[in-house]
């Protein structure tokens, strides 16, 4: 019997895929649990435009995330941090650092996303990677200030 499965199963396949399967396991197991709906020709059209609907949905995404990439590649973000007068940090700018900079400007990303190449102890202008999709990634540019300095 073929059927679809709904949910990821250990040793037979991913979601979405159409598998061959013995009558017994299928109906004693499968589908009573909720993994599988029998592969019939209504289900396999309604799986066909559900995939397509998805992909659609995907390169959205995508393209939304590469407009962002190309703001985020324009802009030059002020990070404010306490400094001594030789412009050493009093601690470290981090990735959430950045991240509520991005937010103060309308961009919001995760913390998670962004990462350093080295920990950021000095005033300066830096950069650290934003990975914004599965293939977009962006270089955002940030100045660190002494708080209480406008540029």
């Amino acid at each position: 019997m073929k059927v679809i499965l709904r949910k990821d199963v250990a040793a037979l396949g991913d979601a979405g895929e159409v598998v061959a399967v013995k009558n017994g396991y299928a109906n004693n197991y499968l589908i009573p649990q909720g993994m599988a709906t029998r592969a019939t020709e209504g289900t396999l059209k309604a799986l066909e435009t559900e995939k397509k609907q998805q992909a659609r949905k995907v390169e959205l995404q995508r393209t939304s995330a590469r407009e962002l990439a190309q703001k985020i590649e324009q802009m030059v973000l002020k990070v404010q941090a306490k400094a001594g007068e030789s412009g050493k940090l009093f601690g470290t700018v981090t990735a959430g650092d950045i991240a509520d900079a991005l937010k103060a400007v309308g961009v919001e990303i995760d913390r998670r996303k962004i990462t350093l190449e080295a920990p950021v102890k000095l005033l300066g202008k830096y950069e650290a990677e934003a990975k914004l999709f599965s293939d977009v990634t962006v270089k955002v540019t940030f100045e660190v200030e002494a708080e209480g300095t406008e540029a």
